[in-house]
This record gives C-alpha cells, structure tokens and sequence, in this order.
C-alpha cells in the first residue's frame, strides 16, 4: 500500500468510499465544492427546510495581508477593530435574519425568502468519495496558506480518515 501510494497509483485508492455529513457556513462550503473529481455532493436545501436559519461567527478577525497578495489572512485584529467589526457583524446578521423570517411569515416561499440570508448561514451536505479524492481534498485544504475555515473542515475528514484507513491514509498523506 505504501509503495502503491508513494508512486502515485491511485486507482487502489479509487474503490473505497467514505460519506461524511457536514455542517458549515455557505462561504466554507464553497471553497469546497470545487473539490469535484472523485466525489458527490448533495446539500440540503433551504427551498424545502423549514427551520430557523443557523449562523457562524468568527471568534477572531483576520486583517488583510500586506502587500500585493490577493488572497489570504494577515495578522490578527486588535480588540478596537474587533469590538466594531463584530458590532456590524452583529447586525448585519440579525438584520438578514429578520427579513428572512418577515418574509417567511408573509408567505413568501423558502426558495425565494433564502436569497436575504448570508453567507455565513450553515448550510448541511452529504459527501461522498473515494479515498484518493479524500486524500486530495486534505492535501490541499490541509496546506498553511488554505483558508483557516476551511482547514477546520479538513481536519475533521483527516480524523475519520485516519480511523477507517489506519494504514492506507497516512501513506496517502505522506
């Protein structure tokens, strides 16, 4: 398996499926959607849930980085920056969170009222994939420059991994 795994033969690594089932904020799942080849997606879908709307929170601002980099975190925000960006953060939020719930009490349907929520509502998914495309997906996600987010995600499915392929994964991995 180590060899196999070393030499890039993934087909080994293509039979065996893992399903995970996710919750996450929207922005989170579409980092990760893009992940496609070796995997199926299905999410839940707000047309047809009726439930109160759930929503992430950083516990934590990330400054832009410095430079030209177009993508990624700097430093931390300091507790000034914190304090106002979580006050509009706060607001925000429950502004959306209102007009949803108006719109749902005015008989507005779910696929239409979802469209105020967003993108840190949670959405849920079922994913399902092979071992080499699981592997893939933590190899990339799991990388220091990924979105923190993100990485949290991939951790998780680096976890489970790791328990049902004691030793397929850490050779994958390696």
């Amino acid at each position: 398996i180590r060899y196999l795994a070393k030499h890039n033969h993934w087909t080994t690594f293509g039979h065996a499926s893992v399903k995970f089932r996710i919750k996450a904020p929207i922005f989170v799942a579409r980092q990760l959607v893009k992940h496609q080849v070796g995997l199926v997606w299905n999410e839940v879908s707000r047309r047809y849930v009726d439930d109160a709307p759930e929503f992430w929170a950083p516990k934590n601002w990330r400054m832009r980085p410095e430079g030209n980099i177009k993508q990624g975190s700097g430093s931390m925000a300091g507790t000034t920056t914190k304090i106002l960006v979580d006050s509009y953060f706060d607001k925000a939020t429950n502004d959306s969170l209102d007009a949803y719930s108006t719109l749902i009490d005015q008989g507005i349907a779910p696929e239409m009222a979802r469209m105020v929520l967003p993108l840190n509502a949670h959405t849920e998914w079922i994913w399902t994939g092979s071992l080499a495309a699981w592997s893939r997906v933590c190899k990339l996600r799991l990388d220091p420059h990924a979105q923190a987010e993100t990485r949290e995600i991939a951790e998780l499915i680096n976890k489970g991994m790791e328990k049902l392929f004691p030793i397929a994964w850490p050779a994958l991995m390696s």
